[in-house]
């Protein structure tokens, strides 16, 4: 999965997570630039990527989540995991 995939499907996610608030996903997006951005909506996000990409996170990769390129890099570590 390439770089690019990963953020198209990310941005699904957001979308989803945070509908009608044209939320554009960028590798510097965190919580403090999205209002309404809360752990309940943490836990959606994660949640849709477990579900999209295929992969169960483990809590130190949670808790070392603070912007989406700290995602995208978890799931491509996955994807060159897997090849």
């Amino acid at each position: 999965m390439t770089e690019a995939e990963i953020y198209a499907g990310l941005q699904k996610i957001f979308d989803q997570v945070f509908p009608g608030r044209g939320v554009v996903v960028t590798p510097e997006l965190s919580a403090a630039d999205v209002p309404g951005w809360d752990s309940f909506r943490q836990v959606s996000i994660i949640i849709g990527v477990e579900e999209l990409f295929g992969h169960r996170f483990h809590d130190a990769d949670i808790d070392d989540l603070r912007k989406v390129s700290d995602l995208a890099r978890i799931l491509m570590s996955m994807t060159d995991r897997e090849t």
